[in-house]
């Protein structure tokens, strides 16, 4: 289990008979259901580095698990500012919104037990078995020989050949036993937006188990705390397309962006109070440069390209 975010959690019920809500529910309802709901903390993830709390929560007869990331829980980073990580998780999901997809789980700024913090959907998956490269996508075939899948979007190949049909490579990595590896992505319509958000909220921490898929072939990124920073920190292991010509729809995409970044539009409003105007201002000119540029960014050279650990 890759993320750190995993446990049983289930889906969006009504509290009265135990019948599943669709995950294509009105997105204003979930937001209420995660605003407004009472917040019942069930447990903890040991294993994530700031607070991160499995929580269930109520609201007019309905139910979901969610994941509560209260302020007084997130370390101090020697280069954000201390207690602004929720409120860039939530920033995430609104511009993901203005892109006009489905990313990033519906995601709150919201008081619980614990003060302040970030509350999101939890994201209900399959058992973790390799996904068939480009899945959603219509673009690859079943996997290569000899590639080793690590999760379901991610995979080892041999370093001495290209990245099979239906993969993007990533680098080269190192494996028990002193041998080297091609560490490859699925060339997935899905992660190629992924890519491109990143690539817009400057996320510096896009790792391997911070993709998660769902049974119904939807793709959600998680773990948003350390973007929009204004200094190019992007760092991620969706480099597959690096230098390529941005698809149509996520030009079009990035076009609605920008219009809804205008000066007093509502995005606009309630980004400012999420993040510093200097950083309102960084994420304007992030997606003015990928609107003219029309490719995908490269790595910078000035920064690590790839977070650590990878997956």
């Amino acid at each position: 289990m890759p993320a750190p975010e995993r446990v049983p959690p289930g889906p969006v019920t009504t509290a009265a008979s135990g019948s599943e809500l669709s995950g294509s529910a009105p997105a204003g309802s979930v937001t209420a259901l995660l605003s407004e709901g009472e917040l019942t903390v069930l447990g903890r993830i040991p294993a994530a580095s700031n607070a991160v709390l499995h929580c269930a929560v109520v609201h007019q007869g309905r139910r979901a698990a969610c994941v509560y990331k209260p302020v007084a829980g997130e370390q101090p980073l020697w280069d954000f500012p201390d207690g602004t990580l929720a409120q860039r998780e939530v920033a995430a999901h609104e511009v993901c919104a203005a892109l006009g997809w489905e990313l990033v789980p519906p995601t709150v700024l919201r008081e619980g037990p614990y003060g302040p913090g970030m509350v999101q959907l939890w994201i209900d998956q399959p058992e973790d078995a390799p996904e068939e490269p480009g899945a959603g996508a219509g673009t690859a075939a079943p996997g290569a020989p000899g590639l080793v899948p690590l999760g379901r979007l991610l995979a080892l190949a041999d370093a001495e050949r290209p990245a099979p049909a239906g993969w993007r490579a990533i680098g080269l990595a190192e494996v028990p036993g002193g041998g080297t590896a091609l560490l490859v992505h699925a060339d997935d319509a899905r992660l190629r937006r992924l890519a491109v958000l990143d690539a817009v909220i400057n996320n510096s921490d896009r790792k391997g188990g911070h993709l998660l898929t769902t049974a119904d072939g939807r793709l959600h990124g998680i773990d948003h705390g350390v973007t929009f920073h204004t200094d190019d920190k992007l760092r991620t292991l969706l480099w597959g397309w690096a230098g390529e010509p941005l698809p149509d729809e996520a030009l079009t995409a990035l076009g609605r962006l920008a219009a809804a970044l205008g000066e007093d539009e509502p995005l606009t409003t309630r980004l400012a109070a999420l993040v510093t105007a200097a950083e309102l201002a960084a994420l304007r000119d992030r997606v003015a440069a990928l609107l003219a540029s029309g490719t995908h960014p490269v790595p910078s050279g000035e920064w690590p390209a790839i977070p650590w650990p990878p997956v």
